[in-house]
């Protein structure tokens, strides 16, 4: 699919899909297909392949071709299938327009062209959508630490509290929440490793060009927006490990809590065990079976011995 944006009175206009592709301020092509990947190459413009797009190296992810900048970070975002995941996003700013290539849906790709002019960075050029856009990406991904952090708050509760430590089921159901929201942290943090990467390569790009003094202060203020985001995920990151540790321990105290029964009552049934294996020899010469009341004695001396192991344990608060 392919959006085209113009700038009409400081506002993001979208235009007709068949429309002439020059007056377009911003080209968002998603998962393209070939003819629309040619349609932007007629303007001059190479369109990477979802492997250029993946390449690690830095020399592939942040490039000028000539008076062309290429920019790939790695966003968060939905697969057509509603899977989460983080994938490979490229900004292509050249002297008339902007560029973005993706295969899968980011949140601030749908919601920003509505509130675009609400940006600090406003659409008075190609340039200052990109800023806006940048804007709205670093905004989404404080929503989803934010997010993150108040379930973090609701599983801490329902581990914390005195029924959740004894609910076996209660603390797997914690555990897969911890994972999910660390996968999540860890998405979140690659995405503003990224994208503080380009911005940085970004604004030494902008010295040579003419409104570079304007747009100094925005970039400086997402830089530390940023900065300010990858502390808070560092902390929530650390969170997740400490609910997770606590989680796993209180699994472990229930679990020797169980062990702990069955070990007493295995002692207990030891002693009664002993009595009934000796008066179980089949011997010639045992005394006791030819006294009077052998078997209630036998019986009153294993629940005795039983009694006795119980009240020891007792005693040592073994129980």
């Amino acid at each position: 699919m392919m959006f085209a944006y113009s700038l009409d009175l400081g506002r993001l206009v979208r235009l007709p899909v068949d429309a002439d592709l020059a007056p377009a301020a911003w080209i968002d092509l998603f998962r393209p297909q070939p003819e629309q990947v040619d349609r932007v190459k007629a303007l001059g413009v190479a369109v990477p392949t979802l492997e250029d797009m993946e390449e690690i190296e830095i020399s592939n992810r942040l490039y000028r071709e000539g008076d062309i900048d290429y920019m790939t970070v790695v966003l968060p975002g939905q697969m057509p299938d509603g899977d989460q995941t983080s994938g490979p996003v490229t900004f292509i700013l050249t002297p008339q327009r902007l560029i973005t290539v993706r295969h899968h849906e980011p949140r601030p790709f749908r919601t920003f062209p509505d509130r675009a002019d609400r940006s600090s960075a406003g659409c008075a050029s190609h340039v200052r959508v990109f800023l806006g856009l940048v804007e709205e990406i670093i905004a989404r991904m404080a929503d989803l630490l934010e997010s993150s952090g108040k379930m973090l708050d609701a599983t801490a509760k329902r581990v914390y509290d005195d029924k959740g430590a004894t609910n076996p089921d209660m603390l797997q159901q914690a555990l897969e929440a911890l994972g999910k929201e660390g996968e999540v942290q860890a998405r979140v943090r690659l995405g503003l490793l990224t994208v503080e990467r380009m911005l940085s390569m970004f604004g030494v790009w902008t010295e040579a060009k003419k409104d570079s003094h304007s747009l100094r202060p925005l970039i400086k203020g997402m830089m530390r927006d940023i900065q300010a985001l990858e502390v808070h995920a560092d902390f929530l990151s650390n969170r997740v490990s400490l609910i997770s540790d606590t989680t796993l321990g209180m699994i472990n105290l229930a679990q020797n809590a169980t062990v702990r029964i069955v070990s007493v009552v295995a002692a207990l049934f030891l002693p009664p065990t002993l009595i009934a294996s000796i008066y179980g020899m089949n011997f010639d010469d045992m005394p006791e079976l030819h006294t009077p009341y052998a078997y209630p004695l036998a019986l009153a001396a294993m629940v005795g011995s039983a009694l006795f192991t119980y009240l020891y344990f007792k005693w040592k608060r073994w129980l």
